[in-house]
């Protein structure tokens, strides 16, 4: 077996590689991002391209927020990591994330960042922790609030929220080690074993002690914030057992965390929730961003 009950590459294609599981919701899914980033950039403030590093690809979109500003104190914020296998997409797709939480006077940071194989996801982990770095220090300068900091992420964006969840913030960045207060992942990858036996392994390049290093179900902490997990119910066994998996033992060091499910969903469309506040993807986030 190369892994669990998996003898072959094949088989384990078969649960990760959307792109031949549901050709026709892959195509969909990248003109829908482009569609809907584009409105929201029509309709919402905007910086693009803000770096928070020292390389081209290490910058985020702002969507910044009055509201709450003008209200007396700065706004929430959503950090927005994407998703793609660390190797696919950027920022500008995934713009449409700020529509639900931006029409609830939040504050939505859409991360950027280098791709495999140019980078190792070593490297990525560390650019996407330099990105909550720079939002924390820069909060005031986009209308938002440095102590409501919330993270989400969608597959290998849904990686790297549970790795920021497991940040030495005190003694890698000098910061409060409670610098995030939320986080929501979704159908997030926790267990990187299976992915050198797969088809991205070409771009990815892992080799195990990176596996071992930035597999977030080995590294669990022992505090740390309330942690939602969400995938589609239309989405393959492999993807619901990675967040049931990480949600169990989550649960085993007395962390908080919930499951969400959302019916009829698939590993693409599983997001578009972000677009309307009152969806039960968005509005299970707000809750969590903006108690009572």
């Amino acid at each position: 077996m190369l892994y669990k009950n998996f003898a072959t590459q094949e088989e384990l294609d078969a649960q990760y590689d959307m792109s031949v599981l549901i050709p026709e919701a892959a195509s969909a899914y990248e003109e829908f991002c482009f569609r809907e980033s584009e409105k929201v950039r029509e309709e919402l403030d905007y910086h693009l391209d803000v770096p928070f590093g020292p390389t081209l690809a290490e910058h985020s979109d702002v969507y910044p927020t009055t509201g709450a500003a003008d209200a007396g104190r700065g706004a929430p914020i959503l950090v927005y990591l994407h998703g793609g296998f660390w190797a696919l997409r950027t920022s500008k797709e995934f713009g449409f994330v700020a529509r639900g939480p931006a029409s609830r006077d939040v504050a939505v940071v859409v991360v950027n960042y280098a791709l495999c194989p140019e980078v190792t996801i070593d490297e990525i982990v560390r650019q996407t922790r330099a990105a909550v770095a720079w939002t924390y220090r820069n909060a005031a300068s986009f209308g938002g609030d440095a102590e409501r900091i919330h993270v989400a992420g969608h597959s290998a964006g849904g990686h790297l929220t549970a790795m920021l969840l497991e940040t030495d913030w005190e003694g890698v960045y000098g910061l409060p080690g409670d610098i995030i207060k939320s986080a929501c992942a979704i159908s997030g990858l926790f267990d990187l074993a299976p992915f050198p036996y797969t088809f991205v392994q070409p771009k990815l390049q892992l080799s195990w002690d990176q596996v071992l290093r930035n597999s977030p179900i080995l590294h669990i902490p022992d505090s740390a914030p309330p942690l939602l997990l969400v995938y589609g119910e239309a989405e393959t066994a492999e993807f619901r057992r990675q967040s049931e998996e990480f949600l169990a033992g989550w649960r085993s060091k007395g962390l908080d965390a919930d499951l969400l499910t959302l019916p009829g969903r698939n590993h693409y469309d599983v997001i578009e929730g972000f677009l309307d506040p009152e969806s039960p993807l968005c509005s299970a986030i707000l809750r969590r961003m903006t108690p009572g």
